[in-house]
């Protein structure tokens, strides 16, 4: 991990009411993401791993405060980010990023590409008309695009040229840490490879640091230094990228590792090993929560939570049979 920490995460919890109203309390609570901690440093990609629903969305939302945390901590460069008033948040906006999944829906259809890009530049700073111009067209091509794309509407564009021009509108601001939300899931294969070493590109120019969340754990696996896998609001294990290709600890990152599909066709199909779906959120079960689909799941694991524990160098996971309470035999 990097030496210098510039996100700092503690305790992070949010719970969405379900029903009730005005005057009614909630019928039940939704918990989206439940006591999540975790560090990103300067110029470090952090990714998270985990199916979908399990919080990862949700969580890279509350980091930027697009929407508020039920409890926790976020300190970012030493900022306390929940202590800032509207204003002060503001003022921070152009240091904190993010990289929407869907091409299609995060550009203004009624708006060019340069008000698209000079936009976050409008809001937050004192900058001229000219020098806003010259900053797109500066980054339009360092993204790949032509300075003459500044006139063009989105729908002119395919989904990896639209995913560009949401780079760009990241990096206007000159961010330190960018939240890169599956930003090539909705890509064909091809193009992602190309916006992949894109965004390695730009972090090594500008000393980005990326919170990047995906599904995919090869793209992870090849744009990040370290990795934390997410299962029901819950980070479960936390390893350096080497570590989590090599030796995953925890049962569900080995079934989520498992269930990656081979390019072989010599290879023997296997079924995936994960079985069974993910708890109701609104009432998870005791103890782990991933006891009920877990194939070596003893006594212990149904009654009481295990917590993040360090097994290796920079290796965390939260589970008892990598605590002494038995033994993790694959």
């Amino acid at each position: 991990m990097a030496e210098e920490v510039l996100l700092s995460v503690r305790g992070l919890s949010k719970l969405f009411p379900l029903g009730g109203g005005l005057l009614r309390k909630p019928k039940a609570w939704i918990r989206a993401v439940e006591e999540v901690s975790f560090q990103v440093g300067r110029k470090e990609s952090f990714g998270l791993v985990g199916e979908s629903g399990c919080g990862k969305t949700t969580l890279g939302r509350l980091i930027l405060r697009l929407i508020e945390p039920s409890s926790g901590s976020i300190f970012f460069s030493g900022v306390d980010l929940l202590s800032l008033d509207r204003k002060e948040l503001r003022a921070l906006r152009p240091r904190l990023q993010i990289i929407f999944q869907d091409p299609y829906s995060c550009l203004d259809p009624r708006m060019r590409v340069g008000e698209i890009i000079t936009e976050p530049l409008r809001a937050t700073t004192r900058m001229s008309r000219s020098q806003r111009r010259d900053r797109a067209v500066q980054l339009l091509e360092k993204v790949g695009l032509r300075s003459s794309d500044l006139e063009r509407y989105p729908h002119e564009f395919s989904g990896g040229q639209r995913q560009r021009i949401g780079i760009a509108r990241a990096l206007a601001g000159q961010p330190e840490l960018v939240v890169a939300d599956e930003p090539v899931s909705a890509l064909d294969v091809s193009i992602q490879a190309q916006v992949i070493n894109l965004l390695l590109d730009l972090q090594e120019e500008y000393g980005l640091s990326y919170l990047f969340i995906s599904h995919d754990l090869s793209v992870v696996e090849h744009l990040c230094d370290r990795v934390g896998v997410m299962y029901l609001g819950r980070i479960v294990e936390l390893a350096r990228v080497q570590e989590f290709r090599k030796s995953p600890r925890h049962p569900y990152t080995r079934s989520l590792k498992a269930s990656v599909p081979v390019a072989d066709p010599d290879r023997p199909w296997q079924p995936a090993p994960l079985e069974g779906d993910v708890p109701n959120p609104m009432a998870p079960p005791a103890g782990c929560s991933f006891h009920p689909r877990c194939p070596y799941a003893f006594e212990p694991c149904a009654i009481q939570r295990p917590e993040l524990v360090e097994v290796g160098d920079s290796h965390w996971v939260a589970c008892w049979l990598n605590q002494g309470q038995g033994i993790l035999a694959y």
